[in-house]
């Protein structure tokens, strides 16, 4: 049948599910502070679950957010904390790769927000810097506009690594990202881009998004929330992941009912993003074997 690498599932609700601490805007990365090695025991049970590849705890780990914090100076031991954990999980597993994620400056589903290219650039640049070194890959994530696009695929190249780049679709119209620009219209600035993937939106939208991407001769794929709905308190600045309430329908089974109907259209990237659990993934992962493919 077909190789299809199966990404992890959410990471930031998992680390303040497991913690028990209320949540702050530095989300995961809070979390990871406090919590030395539990974003290791996390990369574990996905790995354990059958993913083969280790989403970095890197997302959030961004100048703009840990200067709110005061905490900018550590920002490049954090990055080598999320590193260091995720490699050790993977080395523990004995197989997979790791992916560095770069999450968006300034804020998550806001496309209006994004600094300017020429501020952008070298900020991402940065990140993929610390990165490359240590990773298989870059995995630019919630991307929510084509000028976002464009302007992480770029700085991501400074990474020296292969580069994804998955965007966050409009929950209700999959075929728009949340910006409103058509899906169809990153094609243009793929150039630097490895593979393509939908991310952060709901399951629903995911085949919309999966068709606008079938025409870019990339492999494709997507990694869908489990959020009831974006709220207007989670757009407001410096938001908590509190804001965000999971649907207790989308249980293991259902999303994996998703999942396999990505992979039906030819989608070889499938994953979990925030709401998933390892409960998820292992159960994408029991239905991709018996359906005959092959995790890669």
């Amino acid at each position: 049948m077909t190789d299809i690498t199966l990404l992890d599932g959410g990471m930031g609700q998992e680390l303040v599910a497991r913690s028990g601490t209320p949540p702050t805007p530095l989300w995961g990365t809070q979390v990871m502070i406090d919590h030395p090695g539990m974003v290791q025991s996390v990369h574990a049970d996905y790995f354990a679950a059958g993913a083969s590849v280790a989403t970095a705890n890197t997302y959030a780990i961004l100048r703009d957010r840990l200067a709110k914090a005061g905490i900018e100076d550590r920002f490049e031991a954090l990055h080598a904390q999320a590193l260091a954990e995720a490699l050790a999980a993977r080395d523990a597993h004995g197989s997979g790769r790791v992916a560095g994620s770069i999450g968006p400056l300034v804020a998550t589903y806001r496309p209006e927000t994004h600094p300017p290219h020429d501020e952008a650039v070298p900020k991402y640049a940065e990140i993929a810097r610390l990165l490359g070194p240590r990773v298989d890959l870059i995995l630019c994530e919630t991307v929510a506009s084509v000028r976002h696009a464009r302007a992480v695929l770029e700085g991501a190249q400074a990474g020296g690594r292969p580069v994804w780049l998955a965007v966050t679709v409009d929950d209700e119209d999959g075929s728009r990202l949340r910006s409103g620009e058509p899906v169809a219209e990153l094609g243009p600035v793929l150039g630097g881009a490895a593979a393509v993937l939908a991310n952060c939106s709901a399951p629903e939208a995911m085949a919309a998004a999966l068709e606008a991407m079938r025409g870019f001769g990339l492999p494709f794929g997507a990694y869908a929330n489990g959020f009831r709905q974006i709220t207007k308190e989670f757009l407001k600045d410096s938001p908590t992941v509190d804001a965000l309430e999971a649907r207790p329908e989308m249980t293991p089974a259902r999303y994996a009912d998703f999942a396999m109907r990505w992979v039906a259209t030819g989608a070889t990237i499938v994953g979990g993003c925030c709401e998933t659990t390892p409960a998820h993934i292992a159960e994408i992962a029991r239905r991709l074997r018996a359906a005959g493919h092959s995790i890669v």
